[in-house]
């Protein structure tokens, strides 16, 4: 018996599920395949033989964007404090909270009647459109005129999980796929030997959400976010054992791929060519993953530009990182960076804490916009920053007790993200929040409008981008939603 037919006699020796409906229940499985999701699988090439789910794929309308790197500051930093400049808030700092911004509210915290809080930094005007910029961010304002601002954000949740859930996935709750998986399903990547769709993580822990913000859901599990490491291995097992050659690899490699194919022409289950996929995606990493991630290759000049140090865990790091990856095709890279929850307990303040996160940030994020420019791919990359939710305009008060320092509560009511590139109206802001900055006033936008426009700027129709599971045509703007595209971000 050869090696083939072994491994295929073992591997098929346990009928699957899916075989067993197939097989043994009048032909279930057949009528499955024969239903929208059966038809789904064949319009995106699963039925065929030498089928590429990461094969790119044309959009639904002429693209402003080809791909995106989105910045995202788990914890939720306060646009109060950095963007949303509201002056009422100086006049009135240390008054009491006004009632109409209590009643009918939930907190995560507040209890009691709290007071407002000015900005613990000065605001002053930068770039020719003259908007008003935190004096804590001094490299952004280099590039603010590249900048647009949508001032008017809003989110059902004011939880950090949940929030950054309905965010990256469009559900509060598990199990949903993340618009990176969406973008990738309905685009797949340029380049076909890295993934379409990494992820970076710095500030010492995951988001809130976990590893469910990049999870594929119900999508095929090809279209998972790959996270990076900033030590070791970039991504775990890239690296032959040490007594595997790449020649020896291959060979074991086409023998499992043989065995997977005879299963999938047996059974049919779509995650059989993601495996098959994955495999190869594998091999191919071995030898583009290593240069793709060595930033240590990039001159002095660019090391200096972003702040960075090879080998350790920055957020300059991963903005460089992020550079090389969208350089080489990667559809979407999603940085999340942790520690932006400055409630005032300890050292994570609104004045000094969030400084401090500033500073990590401020450098590298000025230099990424303006890398991204001067090789061209600005033009075509949409950057997208923000956090999950916004923060109150009172001080935090736990329990009826004031702290002796200085923290905002959770607050979704209003929130501000940024986005560059891609033909995005830099200078330009977007919605408006009154004078305290605790309700929109103007142009209010829903996470699932953002979503909707991230779609629709890579010619994305968030309507027609769907996948039949539970018996819905589930998309990432929600079942049953409507959501707007903000066609005045762009030019």
């Amino acid at each position: 018996m050869n090696l083939i037919t072994q491994l295929q006699t073992d591997s098929l020796s346990a009928t699957t599920r899916r075989y067993f409906l197939k097989e043994c229940m009048a032909g279930l499985g057949a009528i499955w395949f024969s239903s929208e999701a059966g038809k789904l699988f064949g319009k995106s090439g699963y039925t065929s033989k030498n089928a590429n789910p990461l094969a790119a794929k044309h959009p639904h309308f002429p693209p402003k964007a080809k791909r995106i790197i989105f910045l995202h500051m788990a914890g939720a930093p306060s646009q109060l404090d950095l963007f949303d400049y509201k002056p009422e808030l100086f006049r009135l700092d240390g008054k009491d909270c006004p009632p109409e911004f209590l009643e009918g509210q939930r907190f995560a915290f507040i209890s009691g009647v709290p007071s407002l809080l000015a900005p613990r930094h000065k605001f002053n005007p930068a770039g020719k459109s003259g908007q008003m910029i935190s004096e804590i961010l001094p490299h952004f304002r280099e590039i603010i005129d590249e900048v647009c601002f949508i001032k008017s954000m809003q989110t059902d949740q004011f939880n950090h999980a949940p929030a950054q859930l309905l965010l990256h996935t469009g559900n509060a709750n598990l199990g949903n796929a993340s618009m990176g998986s969406w973008i990738t399903y309905g685009l797949g990547t340029e380049n076909q030997n890295l993934p379409g769709f990494m992820v970076l993580v710095s500030g010492g822990k995951n988001p809130s959400a976990g590893k469910s913000a990049w999870s594929s859901g119900f999508l095929p599990s090809v279209y998972q976010g790959v996270q990076c490491r900033s030590e070791g291995d970039p991504i775990l097992y890239l690296n032959n054992p040490s007594q595997i050659d790449r020649r020896s690899r291959r060979q074991i490699l086409d023998t499992i791929d043989e065995i997977n194919r005879r299963h999938y022409e047996e059974v049919g289950d779509p995650e059989t060519l993601t495996r098959i996929s994955q495999y190869e995606m594998t091999y191919r990493l071995q030898m583009h993953a290593t240069d793709a991630l060595d930033i240590e290759k990039e001159p002095e000049y660019i090391h200096n530009s972003y702040g960075t140090n090879p080998g350790k865990e920055s957020f300059a790091n991963n903005c460089l990182l992020a550079r090389r990856l969208v350089e080489r095709g990667v559809r979407y890279v999603q940085l999340y960076d942790w520690g932006w929850d400055h409630h005032g307990n300890g050292q994570n303040t609104i004045d000094e804490g969030l400084a401090r996160k500033c500073k990590e940030i401020d450098r590298p994020i000025a230099a990424l916009i303006q890398d991204l420019k001067q090789r061209g791919l600005l033009d075509d990359t949409l950057v997208v920053w923000g956090g999950e939710f916004g923060r109150t305009p009172m001080r935090e008060l736990r329990g009826g007790v004031a702290s002796d320092t200085f923290g905002r509560d959770h607050h979704k009511e209003a929130f501000t993200i940024w986005m560059a590139g891609a033909g995005v109206k830099g200078g330009y802001t977007y919605g408006q929040t009154d004078p305290f900055g605790f309700f929109v006033e103007e142009n209010p936008v829903h996470v699932r409008d953002l979503q909707a426009t991230i779609l629709h700027a890579l010619g994305l129709d968030s309507h027609h981008l769907s996948f039949p599971y539970q018996g819905l045509d589930q998309r990432l703007t929600g079942v049953g939603e409507t959501p707007h595209v903000i066609e005045d971000l762009f030019a």
